[in-house]
């Protein structure tokens, strides 16, 4: 569990980091936000917590997750490249490592029960699993775009008994089931605890999101010494929607410069265009569901529909530490479109016989974009599997033949 109290990587007591975060609140959340506010440090820092959430990583995740070499796509880039393989976790992606987390933390809060957001379903499925082992009652917004082309998922979290509520707002995708979730905490706040897919939201959800997900980055240097004279690498690279699996990847690596930290954005059909969820690419400052941050907005303040083949990465905001490790130009952040992160995901199957998250496949068309050595060790954070995603790729390779 992380406890650095580094600035780059923790808020100030109200939350920001630099000009971003805070807890944008309506009235009638004040008293959770603020209750969770003030416990959630000692709790995830106890003695009780640590041991439970540790056993329950290892024993019933499946962590430490492998930090694997892909030889045949080293040769091709002539550099050493590993994936950390988050795929592997138990429901097919990094979701879990925050979803038992904050499952602990709302038990320990007398929460009976959860709610959630979810855009490319992983998050609701991992929220779904950790209800049903610990007896929580669960209800997951998932807007209505996303339910047709996440559809594995729904069945999913529906078999682990969740309660599945489409969002049929706006472009009816991760921002509108945020909406609608962040009312349905404000219809019955006593007993139902929120819990956050991602280092966004009110202060203290940023924050506890990526000490959750931290577990990655301390693995990843542990990994990474086993196998070289230094525990840090050259760089690392993870894709960006709100951003909980690049916190949880870049976590313990912030505070050193001489690894270079790739943040990658989905461009969907190019930043040049309105079709795009690159929020640090077009986006300026402003706030979302309780929290600023840089966010894709008209000139008079009204937030645009994102757009993004990836429905983990179709979010118009981003969480407010990458907002000010990118003013401190700590993070490199790239765009990658739909087509390109495709052939990124085509090409790691047929190279490594993985088939990525099309999430994790913009982390992978990065490669296309970066200058490598062959003395460089690159590690790429395989945040999810591609078994939610086949109908797209499908339909993808059925337009491209």
């Amino acid at each position: 569990m992380a406890d650095n109290q580094n600035a780059n990587k923790n808020p100030d007591k109200n939350g920001f980091y630099g000009e971003y975060g805070g807890a944008y609140v309506p009235e009638m959340l004040y008293p959770n936000v603020k209750e969770l506010q003030e416990r959630y440090r000692e709790i995830i820092s106890s003695q009780d917590f640590r041991q439970e959430y540790t056993g329950l990583l290892n024993h019933y995740s499946g962590r430490p997750t492998p930090l694997y070499y892909a030889s045949r796509l080293s040769e091709k880039y002539n550099t050493k490249i590993y994936l950390k393989r988050e795929d592997l976790n138990h429901t097919g992606a990094h979701k879990i490592n925050n979803a038992i987390g904050q499952m602990l933390v709302a038990k320990h809060l007398g929460k009976t029960k959860i709610i959630a957001e979810t855009g490319a379903g992983q998050h609701g499925v991992a929220t779904a699993t950790v209800c049903a082992m610990a007896g929580l009652e669960c209800t997951v917004y998932m807007g209505a775009t996303d339910i047709k082309r996440q559809a594995p998922n729904v069945a999913r979290m529906k078999m682990l008994g969740a309660k599945v509520i489409a969002a049929t707002s706006g472009n009816q995708t991760l921002k509108d089931a945020t909406n609608e979730a962040i009312r349905a905490w404000i219809n019955s706040p006593e007993d139902t605890y929120y819990l956050i897919g991602s280092v966004v939201g009110p202060h203290p959800y940023p924050d506890m999101v990526a000490r959750l997900q931290a577990i990655i980055s301390a693995e990843i240097r542990i990994q990474v010494q086993q196998r070289h004279s230094s525990e840090f690498p050259t760089r690392i690279i993870a894709c960006v929607g709100g951003g909980s699996n690049a916190a949880g990847a870049f976590y313990h690596f912030i505070d050193h410069k001489a690894t270079e930290l790739i943040a990658v954005e989905a461009a969907g059909l190019g930043t040049e265009t309105a079709e795009t969820a690159a929020s640090l690419h077009v986006g300026k400052m402003g706030i979302i569901h309780g929290f600023k941050t840089y966010l894709m907005q008209t000139e008079d303040g009204q937030i645009t529909e994102p757009y993004s083949i990836s429905a983990g990465l179709d979010y118009p905001g981003i969480g407010p530490m990458f907002a000010d490790l990118f003013d401190k130009n700590r993070i490199t952040c790239l765009a990658v479109t739909d087509n390109e992160a495709m052939e990124a995901g085509l090409e790691l199957a047929r190279l490594e016989g993985i088939i990525p998250a099309i999430e994790s496949a913009h982390a992978l068309a990065a490669l296309t974009k970066i200058d490598f050595k062959p003395d460089e060790m690159t590690v790429l954070n395989l945040s999810g599997r591609g078994d939610k995603d086949l109908d797209t790729y499908s339909n993808y390779l059925d337009k491209s033949n």
